[in-house]
């Protein structure tokens, strides 16, 4: 999510790209394939314009595209997997921050937990 972001392109070349980087020519071996991960990248992206305004009405005074690239990703995948997936929230939180503490910086921590709490909690 984050390369595509990034790189304005299609959710399925960065996994592809993805996968490019876990190949070696050393061991001629195919990366295995990460469906949960597959299904969560092109799940977030297809439900983007829906996800983007949850994150939007949950996060006072930020608008999406002045948000970190990597805080807003975190967000559209953790989002969609609570509502679309139905992975227990408690689960999908503590995965968003655990995420933002190895990907972000400190401040990330407390927003994002912050923003999925409040949509956890309006989605009850």
């Amino acid at each position: 999510m984050f390369q595509a972001d990034i790189r304005n392109q299609a959710v399925e070349a960065a996994i592809d790209d993805f996968y490019e980087t876990l190949y070696s020519e050393e061991t001629e071996e195919q990366p295995i394939v990460d469906e949960f991960m597959e299904t969560l990248a092109k799940g977030a992206e297809r439900h983007r314009e829906k996800l983007d305004a949850m994150i939007t009405a949950k996060s006072e005074n930020w608008r999406i595209e002045r948000m970190p690239v990597v805080d807003r990703n975190i967000l559209r995948l953790a989002i969609y997997e609570m509502t679309e997936i139905k992975t227990p929230p408690p689960v999908v939180i503590d995965e968003a921050i655990e995420l933002a503490r190895q990907f972000s910086n400190d401040e990330s921590v407390p927003f994002i937990n912050g923003v999925l709490d409040a949509i956890n909690r309006s989605n009850k």
